[in-house]
């Protein structure tokens, strides 16, 4: 070989030599990012997300980032930093993202896109949409709360009025009078103003009424306003609440019954692993059956919950029955947004 040849010979070899090395790299480089609508900071729903997305990608070797929004410019341009950056799935939480991703989607076909909690219209092929049958959890909340009632009165709270939030209000009347023929559910009470999901003093006012009127068992279905509910409970002797979407026993200690769970970290790892089998649908409904909600009330771990139901054995047997008679569907339990 001449000294010609051996020189090209050797530069080739390192060339395919760096190739090699850099190819790893580029894998090693791969993130699966979860966008949130707000802080994560002590939101526990959003660290449910965050978990979720945590496990997907340990689950595949990728790293897991985490792009937190603050108001609408900045999830706008968390979601196009996602895109940027060439991340092949991009996890979005909350109705917030609906124009984002219906925005953006179309014009980047390689990014596969999870909206969690919500679905748009029309969505293009690489969105996927992971969304619960709220109705089904919010039925055995209804009739745990009228089992445990002294009172025989129970109440409900909602933000605002708006079909949504209908799957939780009448779905858990539907459940308290299915488990007691003589229970009183109290109308609805709707703490509207400005901002809804995010006025405890408007939230404890009402629930403060709701108490006047009888009820001693209160659900609590207004995210950052479930706060003021749980303080009037706390002050009105024999009175609970019951939380929602993540464990909240742990806010008034001994005053809350129970918590409704939205199992985003079983959702999410769910969703990405379809996508990667290619047997993803574009709209997945998560319930009972699959692990994607959950009354606190029937998991092995009740005990260490904090809620006061671990206490009461006889209703929770009561529930697990209703729980697997919704899953084999002998209880049916109609969604009021279908109505």
């Amino acid at each position: 070989m001449t000294t010609a040849s051996k020189f090209l010979y050797l530069c080739l070899g390192s060339v395919f030599s760096l190739a090699w090395t850099f190819v790893p790299a580029q894998a090693e480089d791969v993130s699966y990012v979860l966008v949130t609508p707000s802080r994560i900071g002590v939101n526990k729903f959003l660290g449910l997300g965050k978990t979720g997305i945590e496990k997907a990608a340990e689950a595949q070797g990728v790293k897991a980032r985490i792009f937190e929004g603050t108001d609408p410019s900045t999830r706008r341009q968390n979601v196009q930093a996602a895109i940027d950056m060439k991340a092949p799935i991009v996890a979005v939480m909350g109705f917030e993202f609906g124009d984002i991703v219906a925005d953006l989607a179309p014009e980047n076909p390689e990014t596969k896109f999870i909206i969690v909690d919500t679905c748009i219209s029309e969505a293009p092929e690489n969105v996927y949409c992971a969304v619960f049958r709220e109705q089904e959890a919010a039925y055995l909340a209804g009739a745990e709360a009228a089992l445990t009632s002294a009172s025989k009165t129970v109440a409900v709270i909602g933000a605002l009025d708006i079909p949504f939030l209908h799957r939780y209000t009448d779905s858990f009347a539907f459940g308290a009078k299915a488990a007691r023929a003589d229970i009183n559910v109290l109308p609805t009470s709707w703490i509207g103003g400005d901002n809804p999901f995010q006025d405890p003093v408007r939230a404890q006012t009402q629930a403060a009424l709701q108490l006047s009127n009888g009820a001693d068992r209160i659900y609590a279905v207004a995210a950052g306003s479930n706060g003021g509910v749980f303080k009037a409970v706390a002050e009105k002797e024999g009175a609970m609440a019951i939380g929602l979407d993540v464990n909240q026993c742990g806010d008034a200690p001994g005053a809350i019954l129970d918590s409704t769970l939205k199992r985003v970290d079983v959702v999410l790892p769910a969703t990405i692993d379809s996508i990667l089998k290619g047997s993803a649908k574009p709209v997945v409904s998560f319930g009972l059956a699959e692990g994607g909600l959950q009354l606190l009330a029937t998991d092995d771990d009740v005990a260490s919950s904090g809620c006061t139901i671990a206490g009461k054995p006889e209703v929770i047997a009561r529930i697990k029955d209703m729980q697997a008679k919704i899953i084999s569907g002998e209880i049916a339990i109609p969604d009021p947004m279908a109505q």
